[in-house]
């Protein structure tokens, strides 16, 4: 496994893993549930295979997720670089509204060391912006969990460039997690240059457009009915159609390398700096492994060029989000 740096030093293995998928029902659901026991041996295997990094984040289940990942890495703690988010405000097990009080951080971090089953999370994120409250506040009670050793590192997730300079500012943000993939580029204008300006790493979640750059889905028809991805505009019967187009032509590079597409996804990502630290979301050993191998992969010029001819800025049909979601992000 290959190894980089985030903010303020903080180093992470090149290919983290996403453990949102590693769920049994729950509140977000891609496909059919995970198999927990297999969740839990891939995590065991990416510990093996080098993966340093893991992601998760309270609203997964809500609280599961936590639990789940915390089980695992029973015993195996060391050397390990723990993420996980707050920001939403619950009644019971639903999501009420955001919330980036220093009061929520606070309680949300002690419930997420409890489920973690650990002393300190090395990467403490907010995990949407909540307009109403001064990014300098949240920042500020987010340091304080960090002054009290409950958090080594503070970052942000889908802020603005406006709130991300503001935050820089005001305390030691080591990164930004966001969108980022092949079909989701708008961070290029001035979100990632506003990360680079101020030491900040890149965090891309979904990098394999929630599973449609891997190509293994061609319809709609593929997906079961309660999964999260039918909500997805991008694959509604108007877009997915004319977005195949991309996966057709990341399937053209990676038959030339004679590795996966979701080698190819990743390894595009990988080549865009050695700032940026994807974390391809999994539940199962055979998707992790190769999902983890892309850190091996390296990309042409003419393989690059061929990306960004079928896959420009903005040239994904359909929003990544339904309305009510884009309302949350970049703020």
């Amino acid at each position: 496994m290959k190894y980089r740096k985030l903010g303020h030093g903080l180093e992470v293995s090149a290919i983290g893993i996403g453990c949102m998928p590693m769920i049994k029902g729950g509140n977000i659901l891609y496909g059919e549930n995970a198999d927990l026991g297999e969740s839990t041996r891939t995590i065991h295997r990416a510990i093996d295979l080098g993966v340093t990094f893991f992601d998760t984040a309270q609203i997964y289940g809500p609280f599961s997720n936590e639990e789940l990942l915390g089980e695992a890495i029973r015993g195996k703690r060391d050397g390990l670089v723990i993420a996980t988010k707050f920001g939403f405000r619950f009644e019971g097990q639903k999501i009420v509204g955001v919330d980036g009080s220093p009061a929520n951080a606070r309680a949300a971090c002690e419930g997420s060391l409890q489920r973690l089953g650990i002393d300190t999370i090395d990467l403490f994120y907010q995990h949407r912006v909540d307009p109403s409250i001064a990014i300098e506040e949240v920042v500020g009670g987010m340091m304080e969990l960090v002054k009290e050793g409950k958090v080594r590192h503070i970052a942000l997730s889908e802020a603005g460039p406006e709130t991300i300079r503001r935050a820089a500012k005001a305390a030691p943000i080591t990164a930004l997690q966001s969108e980022y993939s092949i079909w989701e580029r708008e961070v290029e204008d001035e979100i990632l240059p506003a990360c680079r300006d101020n030491g900040i790493g890149f965090i891309p979640y979904s990098p394999l457009g929630r599973g449609f750059l891997a190509g293994t889905i061609r319809s709609r028809d593929e997906l079961p009915e309660n999964d999260w991805r039918r909500n997805d505009p991008r694959y509604s019967e108007e877009n997915l159609p004319a977005n195949l187009a991309i996966v057709d032509a990341i399937a053209g590079i990676a038959a030339k390398h004679g590795v996966s597409n979701a080698q190819i996804a990743l390894a595009w990502l990988l080549a865009q700096g050695d700032d940026i630290v994807p974390i391809p979301g999994t539940k199962r050993r055979t998707t992790m492994e190769d999902s983890v191998a892309a850190a091996d992969v390296t990309l042409d010029a003419d393989d690059l060029a061929a990306i960004d001819t079928a896959a420009p800025k903005g040239g994904t049909n359909g929003p990544r989000y339904g309305e009510q979601g884009m309302r949350m992000v970049r703020l």
